[in-house]
């Protein structure tokens, strides 16, 4: 319980940073795999049996050995706090990551501005399930070039490739509905706040009303983003 509440304490807290009122939601949020905890690990370890042979045992330089001890467990809790503070995290808008134990740094992107993305896995990463992305856009200067140590890679690239497909369809939108597109598998949301019908009666309307079309009725299927949140959605079957 008490690690559990030393987890929380030290949470970076993402959902803070979230543009709540613009409808921005996280669609996943990416913490270090395991592995990066195994020097820490191994660090509580050897400060244990170095105290354990203190105790039991009457040896010389004590004094140094208590030391060496704390300095173990005090470089251990910093490294656990370092990763575990280190987050990715990819939303409908944009990506973000941030890190920091006492001073925080958050740097963020569109989702837009991301082009290139390489998926790196090394012998021992595909043994463990972890894998290193390396993103090729403007955003790399913003602390993007790489994010380590990402659990369940593919399953992450996939998510990634989905949010930046769909934010496309979103800006492709109201260029399908100006044009008329009557495609029955999308009806075309257009700008957010604003129905496919709506947009498309202002856009085909003529002074002349008798020879208007009539503007079409939205009875098809949803687009897989909802104007009325500014968030995307998969529809149900």
């Amino acid at each position: 319980m008490a690690g559990i509440g030393l987890f929380r304490i030290f949470d970076p807290k993402v959902r803070r940073h979230l543009i709540s009122d613009e409808g921005e939601v996280v669609i996943d949020e990416v913490r270090h795999h395991w592995v990066v905890f195994t020097v820490p690990v191994l660090e509580v370890i050897l400060a244990t049996a170095l105290l354990f042979a203190l105790v039991t045992t009457n040896i010389g330089g004590a004094q140094v050995l208590l030391v060496i001890v704390l300095v173990l467990l005090a470089h251990a809790f910093w490294q656990f706090l370092t990763q575990h503070r280190d987050r990715f995290v990819v939303t409908n808008m944009r990506v973000m990551r941030i890190r920091g134990v006492f001073s925080q740094t958050v740097a963020t992107t569109p989702i837009a501005r991301i082009l290139d993305i390489t998926l790196q896995k090394p012998i021992v990463g595909r043994l463990f399930g972890y894998g290193h992305f390396v993103f090729e856009s403007a955003a790399q200067d913003q602390g993007f070039r790489e994010i380590k140590w990402v659990s369940r890679p593919d399953d992450r690239d996939l998510t990634i490739q989905r949010v930046i497909q769909r934010t496309g369809l979103r800006a492709s939108a109201s260029v399908d509905v100006v044009q008329g597109d009557d495609d029955s598998d999308d009806d075309g949301t257009g700008p957010i706040g604003m129905d496919s019908a709506q947009e498309v009666a202002t856009t085909t309307s003529a002074p002349n009303t008798s020879h208007a079309r009539p503007a079409p009725t939205s009875s098809g299927p949803r687009s897989i983003f909802n104007s009325d949140r500014g968030n995307w959605t998969e529809d149900p079957d």
